[in-house]
């Protein structure tokens, strides 16, 4: 049996990392879509970029980490100045808040149609889902109090939540594209002359913001806290890599590629009333095909469980690590010197702890800001607070005279500028 599921880790790797694709994928990238057309694609081309030509640098990544014992971003970055303590906590703070409207967005997301319900049902509903995915997250990712411990579980159920966004995004762009209208050339010949579908697909990007679309989206594939864990932190062997070198760029392009038809068939049925972000649960509802629906709902469901799951975990074990750790040690609250055994329910309980609590800033961050943006526009905010880790990382991977003062002072003043 170890033998066999040796054999099927490079593939279960390979779909873990499309815990990339999010709600922003599943629902924003169609609401993009029906506003701007292509540029939706900007945020994948720089993955695709990184896992293709950019692959030595991932690998220097993973062996540098392995090499160290490394279990998060922030250990990495600290690691690169001396495992500087200040450096580790300043990125776990960066972490927290730029997960947090990620977090709303999967909120957002998993709950469209709160508002016809009134105030207090979309506060019960909400909240219900933001404590169930935090428990899904304990119950997969706190198991173990060593980090470095490899949790097959919490992978497994991540690569299954990408197959089943995966086919359930398809079963809509093949219902969009065949059974709404008799295939791709009879929907782009209606298309043509639709105003506003023809405004949508004629948006016109500009270059610079092309530019740093992929190069945000580049950054992302490697800094954001639950990529760096599912690529780096959960990677066992060079095989694993050579895997995902092809699938996951395919992957990438397969649950993109009925984005466009769903979009085009959306401001066909619904002449563009703004509602882009939910096309991909409304079309299957607005023909009455129950089935469709629920199975589309689950599509979105899986998106976001698999993204809270190993975002709010890879956060927790920074939370823990680099910032309430050194604090109860540095206070002498609890005592230095013993090993992890002696410290395993502590650790356990912080991070158990911190997965709750972010997940409640999450939700108390849909709420209060009462979100009216597109998906889209909400995941590039966490998208532009995570690049901040980007400079740091890089610089201490090649540049020598990169130090802790440098790396502290660039962080600070980033987010100070994304605030």
């Amino acid at each position: 049996n170890k033998r066999d599921a040796g054999k099927g880790r490079p593939l279960i790797y390979a779909l873990s990392l499309a815990v990339y694709c999010t709600s922003w994928t599943y629902f924003g990238g169609v609401g993009l879509a029906a506003q701007r057309g292509f540029e939706f694609l900007a945020i994948y081309i720089g993955p695709i970029l990184v896992f293709t030509i950019g692959m030595p640098v991932i690998r220097r990544i993973v062996t540098l980490a392995k090499e160290e014992k490394l279990t998060s971003i922030a250990d990495f970055i600290a690691a690169r100045y001396g495992k500087n303590p200040t450096v580790a906590g300043i990125v776990a703070l960066i972490a927290v808040i730029g997960t947090i409207p990620y977090i709303a967005l999967q909120l957002k997301a998993d709950t469209p149609f709160d508002s016809r319900f009134g105030s207090f049902f979309l506060t019960d509903i909400s909240l219900i889902v933001a404590l169930l995915l935090a428990g899904f997250a304990v119950i997969f990712g706190t198991r173990h109090a060593d980090a470095t411990e490899h949790q097959n579980g919490l992978i497994l159920a991540v690569a299954t939540e990408s197959l089943v966004k995966l086919l359930a995004f398809t079963a809509v762009g093949l219902f969009a594209t065949f059974f709404l209208f008799d295939g791709p050339a009879d929907l782009f010949a209606k298309a043509s002359q639709n105003e506003t579908v023809v405004a949508a697909m004629s948006y016109e990007t500009a270059p610079a913001r092309w530019f740093v679309l992929i190069l945000l989206s580049a950054f992302a594939i490697i800094v954001l806290p639950r990529q760096f864990h599912v690529t780096v932190v959960e990677n066992r062997t060079e095989s694993e890599l050579r895997t995902a070198r092809f699938l996951f760029p395919l992957y990438l392009i397969a649950i993109n590629l009925f984005v466009i038809p769903i979009a085009v068939a959306g401001l066909l049925t619904f002449q563009g009333t703004g509602i882009g972000d939910q096309f991909v649960l409304l079309l299957p509802l607005a023909h009455d095909i129950p089935w469709l629906s629920l199975a589309t709902f689950i599509g979105g469901f899986s998106a976001a469980t698999a993204m809270v799951i190993v975002a709010s975990v890879a956060v927790a074990i920074m939370i823990s690590n680099d910032i309430v750790m050194p604090v109860l040690l540095r206070q002498n609250i609890i005592r230095r010197g013993g090993d992890l055994g002696d410290f395993t329910g502590t650790i356990l309980i912080i991070r158990r702890t911190s997965i709750f609590c972010v997940m409640l800033l999450g939700y108390a961050y849909y709420r209060s800001a009462n979100i009216n943006a597109g998906l889209a526009s909400i995941g590039l905010l966490s998208f532009a607070a995570i690049a901040q880790f980007a400079p740091a990382l890089l610089g201490g991977l090649i540049w020598k005279q990169a130090n802790a003062r440098g790396a502290i002072a660039g962080l600070s003043s980033g987010m100070f500028v994304w605030t």
